[in-house]
């Protein structure tokens, strides 16, 4: 079930999930440490709140993202694990618990205080125009694969 990371609720459930990691906490799968999937975790906020700092798809690959991409990334069905990513969020370089960690949770609440209305329509980095509920699914998943990719 796809919950509604716009709901302060569930945002205090998905802060205390990764209050429950440190920096030693092992995976169940892949290969990113802690801070390592924090970052990764970081990468579709940043294309949301700061897309001026990555350099814009291709109208092509744009196309492809929407057509193909999209679908995955918005349907409730969860992520397979081991599942390969996109090279922009591919984190092989080590990083910083702490911050990593700090801006996931600023992040988060942002999301969550900004709320549905702003998401409503709101433009995606790569998959063009998404409803709110869209946006929603998006983030949730992505953060909730990966939190209990750490067992949480």
């Amino acid at each position: 079930m796809i919950k509604n990371t716009f709901d302060k609720e569930i945002t205090n459930e998905i802060v205390a999930r990764i209050n429950q990691l440190n920096p030693i906490t092992q995976r169940l799968w892949g290969t990113m440490d802690v801070a390592q999937m924090f970052a990764h975790c970081n990468v579709p906020y940043a294309y949301t709140f700061t897309p001026e700092n990555f350099k814009k798809p291709s109208f092509i690959m744009k196309f492809v993202l929407k057509k193909y991409v999209k679908k995955m990334v918005v349907s409730p069905e969860a992520y397979k694990q081991n599942e390969r990513t996109s090279p922009s969020f591919v984190i092989s370089n080590a990083r910083d618990f702490e911050n990593e960690k700090a801006l996931l949770i600023a992040n988060i609440e942002k999301t969550q205080q900004l709320g549905a209305t702003y998401f409503e329509g709101k433009e995606n980095f790569s998959f063009g125009l998404m409803t709110a509920e869209e946006w929603n699914t998006m983030f949730y998943k992505h953060l909730d694969h990966h939190l209990r990719q750490f067992g949480v």
